[in-house]
């Protein structure tokens, strides 16, 4: 049986917080930012939790997380 492997694009983009959930960065805060309003903008700002129903898929590419 082959190795089980990390997929390294969810290993950068994926962190997982002692309690086992999921931190990921903020969408839609890299270009075309003109037509988004300051408040927008700023509510972009900082990391995310990832949504429960996403982490069995998460887990699945990072088993040694």
């Amino acid at each position: 049986m082959p190795k089980m492997k990390t997929k390294k694009s969810a290993a950068k983009r994926f962190v997982v917080r002692p309690g086992g959930t999921v931190k990921r960065g903020q969408a839609f805060k890299r270009h075309i930012l003109t037509k988004k309003t300051t408040k927008n903008k700023r509510h972009l700002r900082g990391t995310e939790a990832v949504h429960e129903t996403n982490l069995k898929s998460i887990h699945a590419m990072m088993p040694f997380a």
